[in-house]
């Protein structure tokens, strides 16, 4: 084997939730997992204020503050976090390779994939000034919509996921305005006649926002227009939600892995982690397109690396489950 080719138990792919709790599972079990940040180091959740809903923080905590702690908890056991990213994979054999930064090459008895997935936005820098300051943007109405309690929102969207978000945001908020850019939903029919029979909920079609409005720190309008008419006018808003999906971050697994048609990574049997390439496990956001929370995002970290131990138990008989990787 050569030099420059690094041999490990447990390879890393990604932080966040998923891959810290990943982390702090296999190093426990004697893996030495061998884990890289991405290039969000932390994930979507460094992108987050503050987290009121993860269980433990009865006072709340900010984003970037728990992922640096959860940081630290993998590495009090032993897990190698390492800044750089995989730049590519091949599972085609027994081996499985990975190669960082497009030149170090890792040889993995077991790889967990935790890359997440990028939420969309409308990319209008003013939408990137205030998501960046976390003063009003969001695209978790679960996550924040607490903050915007009596409070009046907008939220962009028209699927499925919008009108979900914007119905939860009416039961919190004194009013929520839904922006639909076209003159009808792509949600199902009960989606979108759910949030059309609620009573605080505005919906304007045809719709489309130009600047997010605000103080220089908060959020405090939107201005939109009428697509059809050009007809401009200001919204009087404290919080500005985007709900037009979330991207995986799965590219580099196309054509290896089993993925569905938005590119989530497919679970190859219900219930676990496990992908349709032996070996090798999925957790958090690259599978999960329902939830998509910290805390299930942390779950399924456990659960990955508790089948990526039981994989080397069952392949290698030197290789003993660890009974304190369950306490």
């Amino acid at each position: 084997m050569s030099d420059t080719i690094e041999k490990v138990k447990c390879l890393i792919i990604g932080s966040g939730p998923a891959g810290y709790t990943a982390a702090i599972y296999a190093s426990r079990a004697n893996m030495d997992p061998v884990l890289y940040q991405g290039e969000q180091p932390g994930g979507q959740l460094t992108t987050t204020n503050d987290v009121e809903n993860f269980p433990g923080y009865p006072e709340g905590i900010t984003g970037p503050e728990m992922m640096m702690q959860l940081q630290k908890q993998a590495e009090r056991f032993g897990t190698d976090v390492r800044h750089g990213w995989v730049s590519k994979v091949d599972f085609s054999g027994e081996v499985h390779k990975a190669w960082i930064n497009g030149e170090k090459e890792i040889h993995a008895d077991t790889v967990i994939i935790s890359t997440g997935a990028s939420a969309k936005y409308l990319g209008l820098p003013s939408e990137q000034k205030y998501l960046k300051l976390g003063g009003g943007v969001s695209a978790c109405a679960v996550c924040d919509g607490f903050f915007y309690r009596n409070q009046e929102v907008v939220i962009v969207g028209a699927g499925d996921s919008a009108c979900e978000e914007a119905h939860y945001l009416s039961k919190l908020c004194k009013k929520v305005t839904m922006l639909v850019r076209r003159d009808e939903f792509r949600a199902s029919k009960i989606m979108a006649n759910r949030v059309k029979n609620t009573e605080n909920i505005e919906i304007l079609f045809n719709t489309e926002t130009e600047e997010v409005l605000g103080d220089g720190q908060l959020v405090n309008g939107v201005r939109v227009f009428n697509n059809k008419t050009n007809e401009k006018h200001d919204i009087e808003a404290t919080g500005f939600f985007v709900a037009i999906g979330h991207k995986p971050n799965t590219d580099i697994f196309k054509g290896i892995l089993d993925l569905d048609e938005t590119g989530y990574i497919i679970n190859a049997k219900p219930g676990t982690s496990k992908t349709n390439v032996e070996g090798v496990f999925v957790s958090g956001d690259a599978a999960d397109h329902v939830y998509r929370q910290a805390i299930t995002a942390a779950g399924t970290g456990c659960m990955a690396a508790l089948d990526a131990e039981r994989y080397l138990a069952a392949k290698d008989s030197d290789f003993e489950v660890a009974t304190s990787t369950y306490n």
